[in-house]
């Protein structure tokens, strides 16, 4: 819904009667504005409670997201691991077997479009859960061996199913979200992440004391056991209506709607809004019913703009972290922190709070808006990144504790204010800003920007830390500011629209500048209803 900024009661004087009319100065869409105005949504009502369920167990496929992704940075302060395939904690090999996941992401980017668009978001998603369950018996079997192919291997296809899921899993989740609360729940589903961040370090570090390769292998194994409950539960939810609509099932498309968004009401004001829309912004044969075509991403001037702040956000949201939680062992090396058991607690606590960011972050999703966050955001990142080159500096100078502890408070303090900011963003923002006729054929390209930009990191950071230690910081220092000043200069807000109402907002002469008009509402106290909408 859009925001309020101010209200006033102003008496208007008709032929038949005298109310009061209060006007409402908002930013956003004076349509969602208008139905909260009349209909109260129950966020306990029984379709949404039925709701919340279905995407708290898609929310697992960001879980396995994080648990897959955080796991190799952690596995590599083992040193079972390191012994069993000879490798060190940074450096071109640990480099080399850590991006085996990101090319294995690239490589997904040919099936990623064609197959949500042509079988379902669901369909998609209980694919890309099944490689991800192929990939970890791949590498929990190469430890008898030794054989670094097969754990490389293993590796990719995790990498493969991971990004595939990274696709489909959001864009179910924003499209069968109930539109009043599509922000907070999409930052939500991304903040899960932290959730398989935290599981993994803690599996790791209670693994510790095993023997042999239990201390790798044990966390290895474990990674299979939320794409497992997603694969077997995923058909057994509903489809996204959007991709029903457009496939020839309306019918089907609006009971869902009734059931979960209207509360078994079929005269909701948000089911009639959004089955409106729907016929009147979807195609039924758009680009998204051809598997190969890709054209309605670089129709015009606005699906140009709309893959762009796509990609742009997934690539600025990798390279101002820099990489460093891949070879966390190396950044706390050069902060002055050598033991494996310390270095893993670290990273368990940091983990936690990152989780308890995120989600105060995702639930103040549509309070602030997306640009204030991202800015607001990067600018915070770029002075962290100056106080970890500072204290990452005198450390290496002259190995002082108060510089050890400076350099890991800023760290820490990173990853807070990017857990606050960036992760609720990265799972909403990408799949808002495109239409429907591009959704999944965009994620598929947002993966691709997320895997790319992460082997830039993994290659370059890994090398750097390697050669250059703290001044490796310093570039990211400079980049960060950068970032900063040109998401002040380029991205579009989207709260407080539907997602078809953002149709028209890219569509503008200058879409930013659009998404920002202030409208006036007036709205009828007494009946509850807005009388009129003024654009400001």
């Amino acid at each position: 819904m859009g925001e309020i900024e101010s209200t006033k009661d102003v008496p208007v004087t008709e032929p038949v009667e005298s109310r009061i009319i209060t006007e409402k100065v908002i930013t956003g869409s004076g349509a969602l504005a208008e139905a909260a105005v009349l209909e109260h949504v129950n966020p306990l009502s029984k379709g949404l409670l039925q709701l919340y369920l279905i995407m708290g167990i898609m929310f697992l496929t960001s879980t396995a997201h994080g648990y897959d992704g955080s796991l190799m940075g952690t596995i590599l302060v083992t040193k079972s691991f390191r012994e069993t395939f000879n490798t060190g904690k940074v450096g071109e090999k640990s480099a080399l077997i850590t991006a085996m996941y990101q090319i294995g992401g690239v490589c997904a980017l040919p099936f990623m479009g064609p197959l949500i668009d042509q079988w379902g978001r669901r369909v998609g998603t209980m694919f890309g859960t099944g490689i991800i369950i192929v990939g970890t018996i791949l590498e929990g079997t190469s430890a008898a061996s030794q054989n670094i192919g097969q754990f490389m291997a293993g590796r990719f296809f995790l990498g493969f199913g991971v990004y595939f899921i990274a696709a489909a899993a959001p864009t179910y989740v924003v499209e069968i979200a109930h539109p009043k609360f599509r922000g907070v729940i999409t930052g939500l589903y991304n903040s899960m992440y932290y959730t398989g961040a935290i599981l993994a370090a803690g599996v790791t570090r209670g693994a510790q004391t095993s023997s042999g390769n239990n201390p790798w292998l044990i966390p290895t194994w474990v990674q299979m056991a939320f794409p497992g409950i997603v694969f077997l539960s995923v058909m057994l939810f509903p489809e996204s209506p959007r991709w029903l609509f457009t496939h020839g099932k309306q019918d089907e498309a609006k009971k869902i709607l009734v059931k979960y968004h209207g509360n078994d009401n079929p005269d909701s004001v948000y089911v009639q809004l959004q089955l409106r829309e729907f016929a009147e912004m979807l195609e039924i044969d758009g680009a998204d019913q051809r598997w190969w075509d890709y054209s309605a991403i670089f129709r015009n001037k606005a699906s140009i703009r709309r893959i762009l702040c796509n990609v742009i956000l997934a690539v600025f949201s990798q390279w101002c972290q820099g990489g460093v939680n891949y070879f966390i062992a190396g950044f706390y090396n050069s902060a002055g922190v050598e033991d494996e058991t310390t270095i893993l607690d670290l990273n368990l606590g940091k983990y936690v709070m990152s989780g308890g960011f995120a989600i105060c972050g995702a639930s103040m999703a549509d309070t602030w808006g997306r640009r204030k966050v991202l800015i607001s955001t990067q600018s915070l990142l770029t002075l962290c990144w100056v106080g970890i080159t500072v204290g990452t500096a005198l450390y290496a100078t002259h190995h002082t504790k108060s510089s050890s502890i400076a350099g890991i408070f800023f760290f820490w303090a990173f990853q807070a204010v990017f857990s606050f900011g960036f992760t609720p963003l990265q799972a909403l923002y990408p799949v808002e800003v495109l239409s429907y006729e591009m959704r999944a054929k965009g994620m598929a390209i947002n993966s691709m920007a997320n895997s790319a930009s992460s082997l830039v990191n993994q290659f370059g950071t890994a090398t750097s830390l390697e050669r250059i230690g703290w001044k490796t910081y310093l570039v990211f220092a400079c980049w960060t500011a950068f970032q900063t000043v040109f998401s002040w200069w380029f991205f579009v807000e989207t709260r407080g629209f539907t997602l078809e109402e953002l149709d028209h907002i890219f569509n503008a002469e200058n879409p930013k500048k659009e998404s920002l008009r202030h409208r006036k509402l007036a709205i009828d106290a007494e009946k509850h209803r807005v009388v009129a909408v003024e654009e400001l």
